[in-house]
């Protein structure tokens, strides 16, 4: 911190109630009333460098008493400033800092003690100090700026806010990643920088050192209109990194919006300091760079979540969903789990088909083959190496990989989501398979983890009619489901008797394939599991599903096949008949556990099955 001295003699100001006077042999001719308080003064030592005292005083009509008073309505500073400006006239000493330099530099443009009426005037001198010493220093720098807030008009007319966020970003422009410099942030050593907003939270990557932002939490202390206009001066500067503003704007939320939660009052917008929040993160969220992975997917959704709590502006919520979007596979299960702002749901489901459409949007695949340039460019681009003029190709393929892994992941998380807001009474089946179906088929490596979804659903519906039941069951593909799971369906009375007839179809016939032990199997179906062995198998590039080549109205049958030469023609018919057997469906649930505890004798199962095909047949 640096100090300046101004001034020879240590005399000060004596109180005597609301009455201050200074030590002197010649008595007070001038009374100053400043918010209360009256001061005995001289006018030769003030009127000589306060061109605004020597106006009123000549304004001022004459008074029968020793004494001409003046007042001063609104003093900038209040007393503490005028004592300053005071001392200064009359020569005793005064020390200046960053935390009074404002304060002083106003009341001394309120007195207008400049140049014209005496060389070396305060005005001057405080020009001097504020730009030579204090704007040179980083923590003076800041706190100088924020000693300008209750001073605003003031300091903005005067230029004091600008040229303290002009020293502020000069300093963080010359060297964003030097650490060196903050004491503040290696003296408090916080392992901490998350934000509360009705999640946990998240660790800074370099906490343990400070930071390559050795700026973001010093900056951390000014209110969010100064760090908004500091913000924006360093990224117009273009120097510093993306990331570094993404974690200076992450470490500036953990310290304002850490008690974001649903524990609100239900009229949020007639809360204070819910509309003082509301406009915090609005501004945060405007900061946000635009490159990707400047921020993490993590602290985006929890900005949302604050977003959506504290109900703010719709734009902000769409930019968030589109930027969450962008890198969606980053995200965990619980990074979603954003509460609803209604009371019907636990959780808001359609912020989450949202920002799915903007992940479809964002990955789709680009061009398997490249765009080949024609002329002098196309020559120039074969006079290179064989492997730089595949360059283009080798970049679609990878793009295309990475897309499809991206889809992977975020499927396998959409089904987590799917088993935790399964639990919601309240949550309409129309919202669940929409966000069931919204995940490509070849994107599902394997079903396993949305049966448990659908199961989790079921138990938490019993009231669900028989039409639902199957609608909730269509996104099912049972030829996906493990030997584990396969056991678990076969036995689940919740579900509908078709679902379980195809699970112990698929299950027996792949483990009679895979055996050896059933030869007599029909060539379609042969060929289906063959598929479906080669889909699992297939290499990340290739997108093409055994659903997709299916109709939609065939796709509950056993093999999704309707060729009148099929030995299954006669069980899918069965199954079309499930109206009926689906009312003895608990009274034969039994009989379907039997039929699922004979794993290692499928030979016969089906032999039966076929002998029940084969008699219905020869009957017609």
């Amino acid at each position: 911190m640096k100090f300046m001295k101004l001034g020879s003699r240590p005399d000060t100001f004596y109180n005597s109630d609301s009455v201050r006077s200074v030590s002197s042999e010649v008595s007070s001719d001038l009374v100053v009333q400043v918010n209360g308080t009256r001061y005995l003064l001289h006018k030769f030592p003030l009127l000589s460098k306060c061109l605004r005292l020597q106006r009123l005083c000549s304004e001022s009509p004459e008074s029968s008493s020793q004494h001409q008073i003046i007042q001063l309505p609104e003093f900038p500073g209040g007393t503490e400033s005028f004592e300053l400006c005071a001392k200064f006239c009359y020569g005793i000493t005064i020390t200046l800092s960053a935390y009074n330099i404002v304060a002083a530099r106003c009341a001394s443009e309120y007195l207008q003690m400049t140049e014209d009426v005496e060389k070396g005037n305060l005005v001057y001198k405080l020009d001097v100090f504020l730009n030579s010493c204090i704007l040179n220093g980083w923590k003076d720098s800041i706190i100088t700026l924020q000693s300008t807030k209750p001073f605003h008009l003031w300091s903005e007319d005067l230029g004091i806010t600008s040229r303290c966020i002009e020293a502020i970003a000069s300093k963080v422009l010359s060297n964003p990643s030097k650490v060196s410099l903050s004491h503040s942030y290696s003296r408090r050593g916080r392992d901490r920088d998350d934000i509360s907003c009705n999640g946990g939270g998240e660790s800074h990557r370099n906490n343990k050192t400070g930071g390559k932002g050795w700026w973001a939490e010093d900056l951390s202390e000014l209110g969010i209109d100064l760090y908004w206009r500091t913000m924006i001066a360093l990224k117009s500067g273009g120097k510093v990194p993306a990331n570094l503003v993404g974690d200076a704007l992450r470490v500036y939320a953990s310290k304002w919006l850490p008690n974001v939660s649903r524990n609100l009052e239900k009229d949020v917008d007639s809360n204070p300091s819910n509309s003082k929040s509301r406009l915090l993160l609005e501004s945060i969220i405007s900061l946000l760079p635009m490159e990707r992975n400047s921020v993490s997917c993590s602290f985006l959704l929890k900005l949302l979540k604050a977003a959506n709590i504290l109900r703010a502006s719709s734009s902000s919520r769409t930019e968030l969903s589109r930027r969450i979007g962008v890198q969606l596979e980053e995200a965990t299960v619980p990074d979603l789990l954003i509460p609803s702002s209604s009371n019907d749901m636990i959780y808001d489901v359609d912020v989450i088909l949202n920002i799915l459409d903007q992940f479809m949007l964002q990955s789709q695949s680009p061009p398997t083959s490249p765009v080949y340039l024609k002329g002098r460019f196309e020559r120039h681009r074969r006079s290179r190496s064989a492997n730089n003029g595949d360059f283009e190709l080798q970049e679609s393929r990878r793009s295309s990989s990475a897309s499809h892994s991206s889809k992977i992941k975020v499927a396998k998380l959409v089904d987590g989501y799917l088993q935790e807001i399964a639990r919601d009474v309240n949550l309409p089946l129309s919202k669940f398979t929409a966000l069931a179906e919204a995940i490509p088929d070849f994107a599902r490596l394997d079903h396993d983890d949305l049966y448990k979804g659908i199961d989790t659903y079921l138990k938490s519906h019993p009231n669900l009619n028989k039409t639902e039941r199957k609608r909730l069951c269509r996104i099912l593909d049972c030829k996906k489901l493990s030997m584990e799971v396969c056991m678990h369906a076969a036995q689940n009375e919740l579900l509908p008797l078709r679902v379980v007839v195809q699970v112990l179809f698929f299950e027996q016939a792949r483990a009679a394939m895979a055996g050896g032990q059933l030869t007599d199997l029909p060539s379609n179906i042969k060929a289906l599991l063959a598929a479906q062995d080669d889909a699992t198998s297939r290499p990340p590039g290739s997108i093409s599903t055994n659903r997709s080549m299916v109709q939609p109205e065939d796709q509950w049958s056993v093999s999704g096949l309707k060729s009148p030469k099929s030995s299954l023609s006669t069980l899918r018919m069965k199954l079309a008949e499930d109206d009926d057997l689906d009312e003895h469906f608990q009274a034969n649930s039994s009989k379907v556990k039997q039929l699922c505890s004979l794993p290692n004798r499928p030979k016969r199962m089906f032999s039966k099955l076929w002998s029940s095909n084969r008699s219905t047949t020869e009957k017609r």
